[in-house]
């Protein structure tokens, strides 16, 4: 039994800076052989910085890291695979050309010159799945053809067939069904009781309860601490995972909800949006969550005129509008902060000045399209300072900010538009804990000016903390509405799960 308690995998004092800004700082880590291993915190806690380190993707910049009581320097991704360890991401690293025995076996191809024994290959990969309980798998099929979470079954006998014994999961259930993650789950249970260390990296609180042994925290960098998962509530883990009650990372706002502004009826627009209609009002803040692929932010392209709708109605002050285009959105009052700042929010080889004053009907642009420098640098260094944008210039390139300040200088452009309706997608997304009450502080000001907001997250706590209602999304389509006392993170999780909740 001594031997299941000795350290698998032990990381201790790891720490890593991006550019001047640390991801971890003085993290440590601890995992058991025959266990799976949570590791969980918010977005840019480090949990992902801290796996690519041990997977060999990223290099620390100091601490140690060692498998079985032995000490390892682990400086490219071929090194940790020698080692035994393996990292399954949730984009799946799989050839889709090649044949399913090609992929789990890749890399015996190369080792004899030119002269592959496929037999041999074959009978390895068959024997690798059926031992998994995929002998409905032919080895011979090309892995572009499988479904999703046999493609990462594939993906699981290729780590195996390495002799992998420390398997690490990203957010692995992301992309299956709820009846493929059962599938996982047994996967993961088989391997435990083989004795390999998996570890699972995840934010679906149920999926964690379920089927890990134990969980680690991380917290800006920081390890909050490692606990068995039967002595913690969801509650607890989650105040531990923001370190703080929940109330206190929510500043107060003067509530003043009045008169319909957005009415969006039956929209359809693609794969993912399904007959979508919600209202939102002036002065209110409007959540939108469900899990990835739900259609939240191509339900905000369609109404911001970023993809075509293909039928359904908006109307804004009771008046139909058509918004083609964004630029006719922006006319019509309605703005749009992208859920991807680096490639839709700013303009990362442009000052915090040009992407401040970036839009259409730009206040500091005369009628003939003459800029007024004078206006623009004062109006531009108040929306600085109003958004506690940390920079020592407003001629600072965009791409030389922390990822905060990048979206705050997003946001900036926004906040002094005069619009009637404000939709931000992920507004926090790997933002630090700091700049997002920053950013709470905006979005609150925003709204008691009467600006309807809406408000698309992937964090639960953000919801509950920030919106006065919830729509919940799941497979393009609305699954139900939360006010008030509901919007709990568990009755969010069952409406987009398509699970029946009772208390």
């Amino acid at each position: 039994m001594n031997a299941m308690h000795k350290p698998a995998v032990e990381m201790l004092d790891i720490s890593k800076k991006f550019g001047g800004i640390s991801a971890l700082s003085s993290a440590s880590f601890c995992a058991r052989a025959g266990e799976v291993h949570a590791l969980m915190g918010e977005n840019g806690a480090g949990k992902s910085t801290l796996m690519k380190i041990l997977s060999g993707a990223y290099v620390r910049d100091a601490g140690g890291v060692s498998l079985n009581g032995e000490k390892v320097d682990i400086r490219k991704p071929g090194d940790a695979l020698k080692l035994g360890i393996s990292i399954i991401y949730q984009e799946f690293a799989l050839a889709p050309h090649l044949s399913v025995a090609e992929n789990i076996c890749i890399d015996d191809l190369g080792k004899s010159k030119g002269f592959v024994e496929w037999a041999a290959m074959r009978k390895k990969a068959r024997a690798i799945l059926d031992e998994l309980g995929f002998s409905d798998i032919d080895v011979r099929q090309p892995v572009g053809s499988l479904p999703v979470a046999y493609q990462q079954a594939v993906e699981i006998c290729k780590a195996l067939s390495r002799k992998s014994s420390v398997l690490i999961f990203d957010e692995p259930t992301a992309v299956l069904t709820s009846h493929e993650a059962e599938k996982l789950f047994k996967i993961l249970d088989e391997l435990r009781r083989k004795g390999a260390c998996i570890v699972y990296v995840s934010h679906r609180m149920d999926e964690i309860f379920r089927i890990c042994d134990r969980a680690t925290v991380l917290k800006d960098g920081k390890t909050v601490g490692t606990l068995d998962l039967a002595d913690i509530t969801e509650r607890g883990l989650i105040e531990m995972m923001i370190g703080r009650e929940l109330s206190d990372l929510f500043p107060a706002r003067n509530k003043q909800i009045g008169e319909v502004l957005l009415k969006v009826e039956n929209l359809c627009a693609g794969r993912l949006v399904r007959d979508v209609s919600f209202e939102v009002r002036a002065g209110e803040v409007l959540g939108f969550c469900g899990l990835v692929g739900a259609g939240r932010t191509e339900t905000m392209r369609a109404i911001f005129g970023a993809d075509k709708k293909t039928s359904g109605t908006i109307r804004l002050d009771g008046q139909e509008i058509h918004n083609q285009t964004p630029r006719e959105a922006i006319v019509n009052g309605i703005g749009l902060l992208p859920e991807d700042r680096k490639h839709q929010g700013v303009l990362l080889e442009m000052s915090i000045r040009v992407n401040g004053a970036l839009r259409p009907d730009s206040p500091y642009t005369g009628n003939m399209g003459w800029i007024s420098s004078a206006r623009e640098t004062q109006g531009i260094e108040y929306l600085r300072q109003q958004l506690a944008v940390k920079t020592h210039s407003i001629e600072q390139l965009v791409g030389d900010l922390s990822g905060g300040n990048q979206q705050k200088v997003a946001l900036m452009k926004w906040v002094d538009a005069r619009c009637r309706v404000l939709i931000l997608d992920e507004p926090t997304r790997g933002v630090d804990v700091g700049a997002k009450t920053e950013i709470y502080r905006v979005i609150n000001d925003l709204a008691e000016q009467g600006v309807a907001i809406i408000m698309v997250s992937s964090e639960m706590i953000e919801i509950i903390g920030m919106c006065d209602r919830v729509l919940v999304m799941r497979e393009g389509a609305v699954a139900g509405e939360l006010a008030g006392e509901r919007i709990k993170e568990q009755e969010m999780i069952c409406l987009a799960m398509g699970v029946e909740h009772h208390e």
